[in-house]
Formats: C-alpha cells, sequence, structure tokens
C-alpha cells in the first residue's frame, strides 16, 4: 500500500535536516559497494594468472604485465597488497555509514519523539480521557525506537544491498551470462517468500505492540492508584491481572519470533538450491572447457556475494515490518485534531476585567447530555459558587470557561467577548485553578508553586506560601522550599498540597480563579488553614467555586444551583434559604447530617 502524501511529507521532513549526514552516509555505501565488487579479483589474479599462467581479461593483463613485467611473485604481492586495500576500504566504509546512520536515527527519533510529545500535550481533555496512558508510552518509546533501529541498521543498508546486488549481477553477466542466468533463477522465490513473510511479521508485530500498550497501561493504572490497591487487598489480584496481561504479551512476541524464525529456514533453503544449481552447470561448463577454473572460483565468490544482499533484502522485512507498524501508530496519534483548537483568526486576549457570562449553554459528553440551556453571569470581582446534586454539571462549567471542552450550543463570554475569540494560550494564561486532585510533581516545593509562573522571584513564591498559610510546613521540611515532595506529592498532607496549589495560584496571579472541591475531603483543621489561605487567593479576583459542602460558600457573592441539566435557583445564602427550594434542602440536608455526626 503506498503510503499517503502527508506521510510521505512528514519523513521528508525528519530527514531533511539530516540530508549532509545521509550524503557522506551514502557515499560510504558506494565506497563499501564499490570495495565488495572487487573483492574476488585478487583471487582470480593468483589462480589464472599465477597458478595457470593465463592471461588475465584486457585492460587488467595490461596493467599487471606492465607493473610485473611477468614476474609472478610481484603478482601475488600485488594481490595481496590489493586485498588489503579492499579491506581496508571496506572497514571504513562500514564505520563510516555506521556512524553517520546512527546519528541520523537518535537524532530522527528524538524529533518525532518530541514532536509526538507536543502534539499528545496539545490534544484536549475529551482525547485524553479516551487515551490511555500506557499506550501512549509505548507510542512514545517502543515504537518509536523501531523507526529508529530501521534507520540505523536497514534504511542506507537496503540501498546497499540494492547497489551490491545490481554490481554483482552486472559484473557476473559480464562474466557468463549462461550461468548468471541459473544463479538467477531462484530471485523469484525469494522474493515471494520476502513478500509473504512481510505481511505476516507487520499483522505480529502490530499484536506485539498492542499487548505492550495493555500491559504498560494496566502497570500505569496500578501504580497510580497503589494506595487504593493496598487499602483493599487486591495485590493478589493484581498480581493474577498483571500475570496474564504478560503471558498474552509473551504468547504475541514468541509468534512473532516464530514467523521471523521460519523466514530464515526458506531463505537459506532458496539459496542453497541456487547455489546447488550454479555448482552443477559451472562444473559442466568447466569440464567443457567454456569456463576457467579462475573464473569458476570468482563466480561462485560473487554469488555468494550476489545472495547475501538478496538473503538479507528477504530478512530486513522484520525491521522494516517493524518501523512501519510504529510509524503507523505514531501517525495515528499525529493525525488526530485535538477537538478543541484555536479557532480561524483567533487574536491573543487582552487583560480580562473578570465578567463571565453563560449565555445559553449546552453541553453534551458524546450522547449523554451534561449540561442544558444554562445561563448566568458574574461581575468583575464577585465570587460565586456552583453547588448541586452530584452529576449536575459542576465541574463542566469549570472546564468550559477554560475552554477544556467546547460547547455544543450557547456561548461563553468573557467581558463580552467570546472565549473562542481567543487563542488558547491567552485565555487560559489569564485563568487559574485549585482542584480537589491537586496536581503536583515530583520536583521541589519552589518548583511546584513556581509552576505557573516560572520566572517568579523567590521573594514572590515566599509571600505567596504566606498568604496560602504554607510557610510554616515548608521551612519544617528538610531543606525548606527545595524539598522535594515526591510524586504526587506523596511525602506531603492532603491540606497541605491544597496549600502549595493556592500558593501556585496566588504566584500566577490572574484575574480569573476557579476553585473544583478546593476542600473536599480535608480535616476540620487543614480545611481551615485551606479557607483562610482562599480567602487570601481569591480578593480582587472573579472567582468561582465549584463546591459539595455549603458551609464553604454561604459567604459567597452570588450561589448558583443545579439540578437536572439546568440552573434553578440563584441568589445569596439568605435569599436562597427565604425560597425553600433545592438549596435549602441541601442546607438542610448537610445540616442534620452534621448534626448527627
Amino acid at each position: 500500500m503506498t503510503p499517503p502524501r502527508s506521510s510521505k511529507l512528514r519523513v521528508w521532513r525528519l530527514l531533511r535536516p539530516h540530508w549532509k549526514s545521509l550524503t557522506l552516509a551514502l557515499l560510504a555505501v558506494l565506497g563499501g559497494a564499490v570495495a565488495d565488487l572487487l573483492q574476488p579479483w585478487p583471487l582470480k589474479i593468483v589462480v589464472d594468472n599465477v597458478v595457470q599462467s593465463k592471461r588475465l581479461p584486457g585492460r587488467l593483463d595490461t596493467l599487471v604485465a606492465s607493473l610485473f613485467a611477468g614476474d609472478r611473485y610481484a603478482t601475488v604481492y600485488f594481490a595481496v597488497a590489493t586485498v588489503g586495500l579492499i579491506a581496508l576500504v571496506s572497514a571504513a566504509s562500514g564505520y563510516a555509514e555506521k556512524s553517520l546512520t546512527t546519528k541520523v536515527g537518535q537524532w530522527v527519533a528524538h524529533d518525532l519523539r518530541l514532536t509526538l510529545y507536543q502534539h499528545i500535550q496539545r490534544l484536549s481533555l475529551a482525547e485524553h480521557t479516551e487515551s490511555r496512558t500506557g499506550d501512549l508510552l509505548t507510542r512514545l518509546t517502543s515504537d518509536i525506537s523501531a523507526i529508529q533501529d530501521f534507520i540505523t541498521s536497514a534504511l542506507l543498508g537496503s540501498v546497499v544491498n540494492v547497489l551490491a546486488l545490481a554490481g554483482m549481477i552486472g559484473v557476473m553477466l559480464y562474466m557468463n551470462w549462461h550461468l548468471t542466468l541459473v544463479a538467477l533463477a531462484t530471485a523469484p522465490i525469494l522474493v515471494m517468500i520476502a513478500f509473504v513473510f512481510s505481511r505476516r511479521i507487520k499483522k505480529a508485530s502490530r499484536a506485539v505492540r498492542t499487548k505492550e500498550s495493555e500491559l504498560l497501561s494496566g502497570i500505569a493504572d496500578v501504580l497510580s492508584s497503589i494506595h487504593l490497591v493496598q487499602a483493599f487487598g487486591r495485590e493478589d489480584y493484581e498480581d493474577r491481572r498483571f500475570a496474564s496481561d504478560s503471558r498474552e504479551n509473551v504468547e504475541a512476541g514468541l509468534q512473532a519470533r516464530s514467523t521471523k524464525a521460519t523466514l530464515s529456514p526458506a531463505v537459506e533453503l532458496t539459496v542453497a538450491l541456487g547455489t546447488g544449481l550454479v555448482l552443477w552447470y559451472g562444473a559442466r561448463l568447466a569440464l567443457s572447457g567454456q569456463l576457467s577454473a579462475g573464473e569458476l572460483i570468482v563466480f561462485l565468490a560473487y554469488l555468494g556475494k550476489m545472495y547475501k544482499p538478496m538473503r538479507d533484502l528477504s530478512k530486513m522485512g522484520d525491521t522494516f515490518s517493524k518501523a512501519v507498524v510504529g510509524y503507523e501508530r505514531v501517525e495515528e496519534v499525529l493525525d488526530t485534531e485535538s477537538r478543541v483548537r484555536d479557532t480561524p483568526g483567533a487574536r491573543a486576549a487582552p487583560p480580562f476585567e473578570g465578567r463571565i457570562e453563560f449565555d445559553r449553554v449546552s453541553f453534551n459528553y458524546g450522547s449523554a447530555p451534561v449540561l442544558k440551556d444554562v445561563s448566568f453571569s458574574v461581575e468583575p470581582g464577585q465570587v460565586a459558587a456552583i453547588v448541586g446534586p452530584s452529576g449536575t454539571g459542576k465541574s463542566t462549567i469549570a472546564n468550559l470557561i477554560a475552554r477544556f471542552y467546547d460547547l455544543s450550543a450557547g456561548q461563553i463570554r468573557i467581558d463580552g467577548q467570546d472565549v473562542r475569540q481567543y487563542t488558547l494560550k491567552s485565555l487560559r494564561d489569564q485563568i487559574s485553578f485549585v482542584l480537589q486532585d491537586t496536581a503536583l510533581f515530583h520536583a521541589t516545593i519552589w518548583e511546584n508553586i513556581a509552576y505557573g509562573r516560572p520566572t517568579a522571584d523567590p521573594e514572590d513564591t515566599v509571600r505567596a506560601a504566606m498568604l496560602a498559610n504554607a510557610h510554616d510546613f515548608i521551612m519544617q521540611t528538610p531543606l525548606g522550599y527545595a524539598t522535594m515532595v515526591g510524586e504526587r506529592g506523596a511525602t506531603l498532607s492532603g491540606g497541605q498540597r491544597q496549600r502549595i496549589a493556592i500558593a501556585r495560584a496566588i504566584v500566577r496571579n490572574t484575574p480569573i480563579l476557579i476553585l473544583d472541591e478546593a476542600t473536599a475531603g480535608l480535616d476540620a483543621a487543614s480545611e481551615q488553614a485551606v479557607i483562610q489561605a482562599l480567602d487570601n487567593l481569591m480578593k480582587g479576583r472573579t472567582s468561582v467555586i465549584i463546591a459539595h459542602h455549603l458551609g464553604t460558600i454561604r459567604h459567597a457573592d452570588v450561589i448558583f444551583v443545579l439540578r437536572d441539566l439546568e440552573v434553578v435557583e440563584h441568589g445569596t445564602h439568605e435569599s436562597l434559604l427565604a425560597q425553600r427550594g433545592v438549596y435549602a434542602d441541601l442546607w438542610r440536608m448537610q445540616s442534620e447530617d452534621a448534626t448527627a455526626s
């Protein structure tokens, strides 16, 4: 199947920066091919000219006679020196070709991996929700490594083999075209073997990659939830599940190896058949005086060299098929367009004042409706709370403001302008998040606080930590702000992680702030410290609070109540209680639960 034009262009763009190295490698390949062509001739000179005293063909006889004037020992020395020179050229060419192709392979893999990583980061949350981490990791590592292996070992290697094969056939036709046709009789069989097995190997390679992706995805799921696994005592179950996935991966690998292992004997048997035919026919020609012993020896030497590239090209299907599968899997991701991207004509957003408007907004996730005809507005500097029963789309509203998803209908405006008129980066640069599931990196406390604004001064970072009620516990850690927090902040408590996240939002200093269940799951002391920090954070900003615990939002300027996909009530805490509606019912239930506990 012919690759699509976009694939060819992408491959060309990857190789183009390395054209100088590839050109030098190609010259080295040509040098090696010439050396291979010349390699049998010293043997012919010794056998025919020295041992049997026969004249050499054409200009070669004139050259040897003029140099050595019939001195047989001098001719032998010349042949030996020629063998050494040919070997030197072959070795130097091989070293240069391998060094250059390795360099190109490494950098192409780097460029492709970087391109893929950048693309993955810019896919919308919808694409990430539908993907598995292990599958993306496999494409970033194993699939790109397969492409790198092909460039390093087979890209110019195939050129070498084609050139060597063409040269060998040309010389052999010149020596004896009848014998050459006999030698080529098995070529169609080798081509058929290569074609059949390349398709089987490609299918097997794709199965291996799929199983590797499933295995890595399972590992990622368990390691990211190891606390849950241990809390529920499910280690044995996860052991069995991993063992099952690993066995399937082994079976897929063995199937691929079995397919490849079958290829080698098939090629070798075909080569042996061709060699036997040439030996039989060549011996007949030699016995009838139509071919000299030296010519037969040289022809057999060329035959071995002709079959080597044919053999290599046949077996190269394994490396090529793996690379094709890897590239196809990488392309599947690169060709995936983000569902949320800059609209044509989008411009950089000006500094926001912070007025947020939802105008008859509807949103479906797939075919499932999440929001329907939602309208509300938040004035600059106001604190607005979004409340309602679970599953009513509260967090969806937060995600829509920053365009993590696009609307199904309606319009969201900031300062009177549709958010889709702004570039994603300029929009999100003016919005800060503090989420329930705080994301911290395996880095220092300082790096985690400054993540949203890497250029922040140390003084700004410390000031933000103080406002977030985080400075005191930070200074109690072994290295203060230079302390590593562990993967996902594992060395910190939930309240400490939240205060680091609040400090990060303070440093970022954006006009719009979104808090999504920022105090959920905290004990009373931690919750109080976080609430104080949030009060410091929200001063002078338009703040949207997604909350389940109503006690944390009773002082909000306006509260919007969601139920059945819609905003059914809005007002202050006191006015909503007076309405005796949904909010009042939620407040009463939470108050009763608090009293009972």
